[in-house]
């Protein structure tokens, strides 16, 4: 009776390793890591998740990982409100709420850590929107009182420091929802959403900008919104148009001249025949554009032309109703779409085939409740 009792506890302490280990062989992969600025009220936070091979995610113990700043607690439309510095190692977050940048390092396994002085002032106010090329970053503040484009230098200890004689003001009631650079860091370009104008500037060897000939340019539709070079040609730029009312949205195409002037290209702006396009995603090859149509709950699919002209191949629905879904990056083997979810508090993901989209099985993925997310990086 003793051996029997005795093998009975090694039997079932056997089984449970072998179920233990089975279990652990069907956890996919990780692969990767994926990012969402929660924007919340009072101390602000980054949701962290590791991507598996399968398309699922699953948090980063820590997560979420608070900033020195604070968030709104309120949906803002805006573009790259979380951004990678260039050598992976940083992330910067807009700290909208206290008109801040925090910069957070990426630690080996995706955990993130404040960077000691690493929240400054944007320089202006409610900031929405980071670019950057190299250690060269540009804030788009959106508010009243102090609205502008400004430029700061980021060193490698991850550090921001203002860079003088940079900042670009803007008339009240601008708006800015977007700024970014063009691949080779030589043309920065910003939307105006409120007043439909689209900045354009010349960037000098030290980082200050001039502006285009005749900039602002009218934009070709209300509400110019989400904006992306193409990746395999810095001199073509894709803006969305938000604001045309129900089923007449539309992406432009633009020619930028090294001086900053844009010139349409083709028969622009394209249209995409739903409601709302407001952020912009392009393949890696260049050969395709995405473009998230909020209020009709869509993922529209373009294929680009060697010229830069747009042909709607047609629109994705999100598995989602009201899902209200906000900016989107793809994963770096340009494999996964993945869409930040403001009015579902989530993250969205799609297989992308060419220029085809199928959300995966395990989409949405929830992000915390007090989320007002915006601003996505996959890594």
């Amino acid at each position: 009776m003793k051996l029997l009792r005795l093998a009975i506890p090694l039997a079932l302490a056997v089984a449970g390793a072998t179920s233990a280990s089975a279990s652990a062989a069907h956890v996919s992969a990780v692969t990767g890591h994926l990012y969402v600025n929660d924007n919340t009220a009072g101390v602000n936070t980054i949701a962290a998740f590791d991507r598996h091979a399968d398309g699922t995610l699953t948090a980063i113990p820590g997560s979420p990982f608070a900033t020195d700043g604070a968030g709104t607690g309120k949906g803002i439309g805006s573009q790259g409100a979380l951004q990678q510095s260039p050598d992976g190692r940083y992330l910067l977050a807009v700290d909208a709420g206290s008109s801040q940048i925090s910069v957070l390092r990426i630690k080996p396994h995706g955990e993130l850590g404040n960077v000691g002085a690493g929240t400054v002032s944007s320089n202006g106010t409610e900031p929405v929107s980071i670019a950057i090329h190299r250690d060269l970053v540009y804030v788009a503040n959106a508010g009243n009182g102090a609205s502008n484009y400004t430029g700061f230098t980021l060193n490698p200890g991850g550090h921001l420091r203002p860079l003088a004689g940079s900042t670009i003001a803007l008339p009240e009631g601008s708006e800015p929802g977007d700024v970014l650079f063009n691949g080779s860091g030589t043309s920065l370009v910003g939307a105006r959403v409120t007043t439909s104008l689209i900045d354009s500037f010349a960037v000098a060897s030290d980082g200050r900008l001039t502006a285009a000939p005749g900039a602002p340019f009218a934009a070709q539709g209300p509400g110019p919104f989400g904006s992306e070079f193409r990746p395999t040609d810095p001199t073509q730029l894709f803006v969305s148009n938000a604001h045309g009312g129900a089923g007449a949205g539309s992406v432009s195409a633009f020619s930028v001249a090294g001086d900053g002037t844009l010139t349409s290209i083709g028969s622009s702006p394209f249209p995409d025949l739903q409601t709302a396009p407001c952020w912009v995603e392009v393949s890696h090859d260049g050969r395709f554009l995405f473009t998230v149509n909020t209020a009709s709950g869509s993922i529209s699919r373009y294929a680009i032309t060697a010229g830069g002209s747009l042909e709607l191949l047609g629109s994705t629905p999100l598995r989602t109703a009201g899902a209200g879904a906000f900016d989107a990056r793809l994963a770096p083997d340009g494999n996964t779409l993945w869409t930040v979810e403001d009015g579902a508090r989530a993250v969205g993901a799609f297989a992308v085939t060419g220029g085809e989209l199928t959300e995966l099985s395990s989409s949405p993925t929830p992000l915390p409740a007090d989320a007002a997310p915006f601003g996505i990086v996959v890594t």
